[in-house]
């Protein structure tokens, strides 16, 4: 199993130059949080890679409220989690032992702020539940909802089914649809196919 590489750098991207989501990622926002640095055949992209398409990212998944807005520190706190995560995709996928600074950073997340939505009245809504987004701890919201969605991901049934797609140079995370499959997206598939028809081709005898 590849191991992520996370010295390819990354610049920041708008959200329309990523490829679909992988396999897995509509279930699990943690899934879709760890592919949000990218590396493609034309180089790396980063869809938290500026406080502006970081607070676009949460607000996108329900993690913050449409008019949010976040300083470099903030979109700098969420790509170090995201680093957290994704390595302790990786030892999942590859059965090594967790990173102790990972687990950390999981457990920090999951216990800095309630994750769930809170029981409230309006005179508009009644009652309902709703997540809390204070403008100075909308980050920590954000984290400990990912964190939780990691956690259950990791330790939940579809923690047999997760695993690294095999088309060099992505190192998107997915949840395998079956057996066979091994890259996240089609355009990912292709590459690899075309790539093993490329290696059955040179290997081949010459003849005089």
């Amino acid at each position: 199993m590849r191991a992520m590489k996370e010295t390819v750098p990354v610049t920041d991207a708008p959200a329309h130059l990523a490829p679909p989501p992988a396999p897995g990622a509509e279930r699990h926002p943690a899934l879709d949080f760890a592919n949000s640095a990218l590396v493609l055949p034309s180089g790396g992209l980063d869809l938290l890679g500026s406080p502006d398409s970081a607070a676009q990212w949460l607000v996108e998944r329900g993690l913050a409220p449409a008019d949010a807005r976040l300083q470099e520190v903030c979109a700098g706190r969420l790509r170090d989690f995201r680093q957290q995560v994704r390595a302790l995709l990786v030892s999942r996928i590859t059965a090594l032992p967790a990173p102790p600074e990972a687990l950390t950073a999981v457990n920090e997340a999951l216990t800095s702020v309630p994750s769930a939505p809170l029981l409230r009245w309006d005179e508009a809504q009644g009652l309902h539940r709703a997540q809390p987004h204070p403008t100075d701890r909308l980050v920590d919201h954000a984290l400990a909802v990912l964190a939780a969605d990691a956690a259950d991901l990791l330790t939940g049934p579809d923690a047999e089914r997760l695993a690294t797609c095999g088309s060099a140079p992505c190192t998107r995370h997915l949840l395998r649809t079956h057996a066979a499959r091994h890259w996240c997206s089609v355009r990912c598939g292709d590459r690899a196919r075309a790539a093993r028809a490329y290696a059955r081709r040179t290997a081949q005898p010459k003849t005089a």
